[in-house]
């Protein structure tokens, strides 16, 4: 057992994931108020079918999260544990980025404004989807924390199916129902400098 500030760091790390379940919890409220108000103002949701194994996807990690690390006494790396934490702080920040910057027009289901152009302002000026990088950057982060592997590599790769389906759904639909090709021609979808 290894300790930080006298407790034991699993009790640590899984007080940390529970901090950040209930931050997606407040994003939930954010999300579905904004769902509401978009529906409301003609907004078109595409792409439902895919978002019930999202929300099993991001709920399932933040159990397996703790989990590994309890069943399987991961250890405790404290420069690991550091590099991953401001990752997951980085990751954090860049999502708030993007909700402050969509503003009531953030939420966690894929729903276009038919004839209003895209947000090319915030860390869209960068990217085409920062939200999702955000999300790829936590899910490998967050359980390197106390080095729950498994769960980084296998989340990881089940975000990266759901996301493959997920952005072209997006592109899609933006593409179709607003100027998003040209807005966002020269953009990167996920890292800048990337394609």
């Amino acid at each position: 057992m290894r300790t930080l500030l006298g407790l034991d760091t699993r009790v640590l790390y899984t007080i940390l994931i529970g901090l950040v379940a209930a931050g997606r919890l407040f994003e939930l409220r954010i999300a579905g108020r904004n769902y509401r108000a978009l529906l409301a103002r003609g907004g078109v949701e595409v792409g439902s079918g895919h978002y019930r194994w999202m929300v099993l996807l991001h709920t399932a990690f933040l159990i397996d999260c703790p989990l590994e690390v309890w069943l399987f006494d991961r250890p405790f790396i404290p420069a690991l544990a550091a590099v991953m934490l401001v990752l997951a702080i980085l990751a954090a920040a860049l999502r708030w980025w993007v909700i402050v910057t969509l503003d009531g027009r953030w939420t966690t289901r894929i729903v276009c404004l038919p004839g209003v152009g895209p947000v090319t302002g915030g860390p869209y000026r960068f990217l085409r989807h920062p939200n999702y990088l955000a999300v790829i950057v936590e899910m490998f982060a967050l359980p390197l924390i106390h080095t729950a592997w498994h769960t980084a590599i296998l989340f990881s790769v089940l975000n990266a199916v759901i996301l493959r389906v997920r952005i072209r759904a997006e592109e899609a639909a933006l593409s179709r129902l607003s100027d998003y090709g040209a807005a966002f021609a020269d953009r990167p979808r996920l890292v800048p400098g990337g394609r």
